[in-house]
């Protein structure tokens, strides 16, 4: 999802709809002669595919929607754990997502990936109009410069047509686009709206702060929005441009791309890499 908070119950949905259309399709219906009183039942699956005249599309409806079920429960319980993000298979070297993936995990890339081109296309964020000094709502960019040569954005981002001296990308549901167009590329595999630890916060802001002197960073997500938004208020303190996270991300991100959030583990997250690698390292 887009909005950074409350995505976990995009997982939950998911895995509710389709069992509920499993259900749904293995359903049969009796009745207690003329009476009006009548029954639903369910069957399973292997019920279902020993009878020869259960419909073979009906069935395959039911397998596909009973295995979505179970995968975005999986997911959802993954999540909730913050644990699981490399069973996606993404290549980290390269950003690659392998065939193998899809087909394992469709009911996990289709939906996200249907999704994604949706909120790219239509989703808006307010600005200030400098004529009329009135607030108004505009596409959001694939990527936006919130601070000189420091770009937040999603995995759109390759629309750009820019090269980069470096690239921090924090999905393991796409591969990554502008990989050819970097001198240096990070994957810290995070799931939608769950983010870095403290050390591969740390770790993220050191390889940008590196990258920077090579040309522009592009820190990407899915959407731009929240998982980005949480590496570059630590690369920007790490940079030297705020002292604070809570400075970055207000005064440095806020202002260049308004629709970017963060949750409650992002600021959690943030608070505990400013306490152990900038406070804790200026006091030793």
């Amino acid at each position: 999802m887009g909005a950074v908070h409350g995505v976990y119950l995009k997982y939950v949905g998911m895995s509710i709809i389709s069992f509920a259309g499993y259900t749904f399709m293995l359903s049969e219906s009796s009745s207690d002669g003329g009476a009006v009183t009548s029954s639903t039942t369910t069957r399973s699956l292997m019920t279902a595919a020993s009878q020869p005249d259960f419909p073979m599309w009906q069935l395959g409806t039911a397998a596909i929607l009973g295995y979505s079920a179970l995968i975005n429960g999986v997911i959802a319980a993954l999540f909730k754990l913050e644990m699981g993000m490399g069973m996606i298979g993404k290549d980290k070297t390269t950003g690659k997502i392998p065939l193998w993936s899809y087909i394992i995990f469709f009911p996990f890339h289709f939906p996200s990936l249907l999704y994604t081109e949706i909120h790219t296309r239509i989703g808006k964020m307010k600005v200030l109009d400098e004529t009329t000094g009135k607030i108004k709502k505009i596409p959001v960019p694939v990527a936006s410069e919130v601070q000189p040569g420091w770009w937040v954005g999603g995995c759109y981002s390759h629309e750009l047509g820019k090269d980069w001296g470096g690239i921090i990308d924090l999905t393991v549901e796409f591969p990554e686009t502008c990989f050819n167009r970097s001198k240096a590329y990070l994957n810290v595999p995070t799931w939608d709206g769950v983010p870095a630890t403290p050390a591969q916060l740390d770790e993220a802001a050191q390889f940008a702060v590196e990258a920077r002197k090579n040309g522009d960073v592009l820190v990407h997500c899915a959407h731009g929005r929240g998982r980005s938004t949480t590496i570059m208020c630590a690369c920007l303190v790490k940079q030297g441009l705020y002292k604070t996270w809570e400075e970055a991300f207000e005064k440095g991100i806020k202002p260049g791309r308004s629709c970017c959030k963060l949750n409650g583990l992002m600021r959690k997250a943030l608070t505990a890499w400013q306490a152990e690698y900038v406070d804790g390292k200026k006091s030793s």
